[in-house]
């Protein structure tokens, strides 16, 4: 995953170098020392900061839990990215999600630099109490790093309001009387958060995807119907018809695009297939999303796993195995999980056309290569995936002026910047050869290097 994201920064700048608008005033030699500055810049990060939290565990024992904070680029503004609880996280992985986290914001416009934090643990095997001491040992130790106008986290897997609640408070009690609503998001209501924060990434995904599908095609059908660009011809494949979606995934982000595409009047589509890290759920006639969710709910955001249940609960579903998920045949399929779940071992598999990536990076390089090249439209988590930073933005705002918007209002103004970077990016796409994901990292690394250039940064 490391390797792909510093190979496509390269491509990018490959696809630019020719480009004469691009950096129009720098020429020959010092043109190439520019393009090589530029490769050694956005594919590093900035810091990488590590520790090992001491915690006293209920039971006695002290254990040592490795901590990471890496710092890409702050480019465009203060660092900011999510931290992760999960016991596979590593240096490596939260690197290329730091990088994933610059380029992202510099896509949608958002005033952010890239950062990311990972711990390693599973979260269900401590208890609230040590959870809580973990969170705290955390602010701790990078405290000097951190701040409203340095390095701004977030929720991401494994944690969410209740941990940047307890992380905001004790960076607080470190920082007496500094600012200190901005220096966390995805906190609580009561605690500054911002309404509809939880729901933000999961509506983004599914907005992107609707709005690609119908918005876009029914503005631009004129040209597009006749286009012999590949993937135009994907997109056109399946517009104006019923689509078949499964979404692997089924926690903050893959239940709320479910329940977007359920209750969906502009598409014609039904969620056919949900899966967790359990189970998957097939009725070829739709899930009752609403009924999961519900279930979800009591269960510790579990779906069933049985027959028995399932009648139970009075819910129409065939039980699957977990990974069956992603060769289910489908038109689209929502990948809301983790990182790497299409790979070389299953990508001949896949029989959806349509990729959507609510997580980060589920995609390998091999399989996004392979898949790309026989048309799959694959939406990437650069463009799909964003809702959670921007309304992330929202609330760093909000808590500077001490205003808040209503949900309606967070979710409108979701929408529009989306919609402006989507309006943005997909005429060019659809006319380019470029996958969507390449398409992306252009006009991003293009955003960057300019303003790196502009300050002097280069040379």
């Amino acid at each position: 995953m490391e390797k792909k994201t510093e190979d496509i920064i390269e491509s990018s700048l490959n696809a630019l170098a020719e480009d004469d608008s691009f950096l129009p005033d720098l020429r020959d030699e010092s043109r190439q020392q520019a393009f090589k500055s530029l490769v050694s810049i956005l594919s590093t990060p900035n810091h990488v900061n590590k520790s090992f939290l001491r915690i006293a565990l209920e039971n006695g024992t002290v254990v040592r839990v490795p901590a990471f904070r890496v710092q890409h680029n702050k480019t465009l503004g203060p660092y900011k990215g999510g931290i992760r609880f999960h016991e596979s996280v590593n240096e490596d992985e939260v690197s290329n999600l730091a990088k994933l986290m610059t380029l992202k914001n510099a896509l949608h416009e958002v005033p952010f630099g890239g950062a990311k934090g990972g711990v390693i643990i599973n979260p269900r095997e401590y208890t609230d109490k040590e959870l809580n001491l973990i969170c705290k040992k955390y602010v701790q130790y990078f405290s000097d790093i951190l701040g409203t106008e340095k390095d701004i986290p977030a929720p991401d897997v494994g944690t969410g309001a209740r941990e940047m609640d307890w992380m905001m408070a004790e960076y607080k009690t470190i920082h007496p009387g500094q600012p200190y609503r901005g220096s966390f998001t995805g906190k609580s209501v009561i605690n500054g958060g911002s309404l509809g924060r939880r729901a933000a990434t999961g509506k983004g995904v599914y907005f992107t995807f609707r709005y690609m599908m119908h918005n876009f095609i029914k503005e631009n059908h004129p040209w597009m119907k006749d286009s012999d660009n590949r993937f135009a011809r994907t997109a056109m494949e399946h517009y104006d018809r019923p689509l078949s979606i499964a979404i692997q995934g089924f926690g903050n982000v893959g239940s709320v695009a479910a329940l977007q595409a359920y209750q969906c009047n502009y598409l014609q589509n039904k969620v056919v297939a949900v899966s967790d890290r359990n189970v998957t759920l097939y009725n070829s006639e739709g899930l009752d999303i609403p009924a999961l969710i519900k279930y979800g709910k009591k269960h510790k955001g579990d779906l069933p796993v049985d027959d028995e249940t399932l009648a139970e609960h009075e819910i129409k579903a065939t039980v699957l195995n977990r990974d069956d998920l992603l060769e289910i045949e489908v038109d689209a399929l929502f990948l809301a999980a983790l990182e790497d779940q299409v790979h070389t071992g299953n990508m001949e598999n896949i029989k959806a056309r349509l990729i959507v990536e609510g997580a980060n990076a589920p995609v390998t390089e091999d399989a996004d290569q392979y898949l790309s090249d026989r048309g799959v439209l694959i939406v990437p988590d650069i463009l799909a995936n964003a809702g959670g930073v921007i309304v992330s933005y929202f609330e760093w705002m909000q808590g500077r002026e001490t205003q808040f918007d209503t949900e309606d209002q967070i979710y409108d103004k979701l929408y529009d910047k989306m919609q402006e970077t989507l309006d943005t990016i997909l005429p060019q796409f659809f006319k380019d050869p470029f996958p969507l994901r390449q398409n992306c990292y252009i006009h991003s690394v293009t955003k960057l290097s300019t303003v790196l250039y502009r300050q002097g940064k280069l040379y």
